[in-house]
């Protein structure tokens, strides 16, 4: 697959195309770029396949540059140093991006699975997503998240999620019109991600939608039973922060 590199520091560049040179031989880096206007370019003169593109630059940065192209046809690997704001975009979004300094392992997986898309010709719907989520943050609108299943990626409004249970390191979406999606994280990155959503750790293996909840029961246990007749443990651990929650 061809490749182009953008980031405004010039080392970055070289210990990508190095890291990439070693560990990924089947990425072509065909150009580079110091910064989004000139990352412009080079994307409409060479055509990639991938871009590893920055976040955080002077002038513009990578989110506003894919927002200025009109179209495009490339998967794209975020590469970002830690930034709150920026990584919560890429996780709603279920977007790759990888941490500087890079792992060489989390390299090779994220090549892998662009490489698979590509193959597949499966269209970088996590990239058009992450535009959208970006959008209707700075408009106030309903915010939708990303979730992976082994069949699709569904774009789900966070306010028509009721509850998620977690088994090991799956979690189970339930949704208000009865839908049930499995996806393969754990459920402590979606508390972290809807914690801001109105969304409440009850349980280890349950988080719940506050809009949802009906009442707190106490007979044989605590409980929170849900407006669609669910139960939801509320386990010893957790009891002072849902009182707390629901100003109980």
């Amino acid at each position: 697959m061809k490749a182009v590199l953008i980031d405004d520091e010039p080392h970055n560049l070289s210990n990508l195309r190095a890291l990439l040179a070693t560990y990924c031989p089947q990425i072509d880096v065909c150009a580079s770029a110091l910064n989004a206007e000139q990352g412009k370019a080079v994307l409409l003169t060479h055509q990639p396949d991938l871009l590893f593109l920055d976040i955080q630059m002077p002038d513009q940065d990578g989110f506003a540059l894919l927002r200025s192209l009109t179209e495009y046809d490339f998967e794209v690997i975020f590469v970002t140093a830690y930034d709150q704001y920026a990584i919560q975009a890429l996780r709603f979004a279920a977007a790759d991006y990888l941490l500087k300094p890079v792992d060489i392992s989390e390299l090779q997986a994220a090549v892998d699975r662009a490489s698979r898309q590509r193959r597949l010709k499966v269209q970088n719907q996590q990239v058009g997503h992450l535009m959208q989520w970006l959008q209707a943050q700075s408009r106030n609108e309903d915010q939708r998240i990303a979730l992976s299943t082994m069949q699709e990626t569904r774009f789900v409004k966070i306010r028509e999620i009721v509850r998620c249970e977690s088994s090991n390191n799956y979690t189970t979406f339930f949704l208000s019109d009865g839908t049930k999606l499995l996806v393969s994280k754990p459920i402590y990155e979606y508390d972290e991600l809807l914690s801001g959503y109105g969304f409440l750790r009850c349980h280890q293996s349950h988080l719940v939608n506050k809009a949802f909840i009906k009442s707190w029961r106490k007979e044989y246990g605590d409980f929170l039973l849900l407006v669609d007749g669910t139960q939801v443990p509320i386990s010893r651990g957790k009891k002072e922060a849902v009182k707390k929650a629901l100003h109980a």
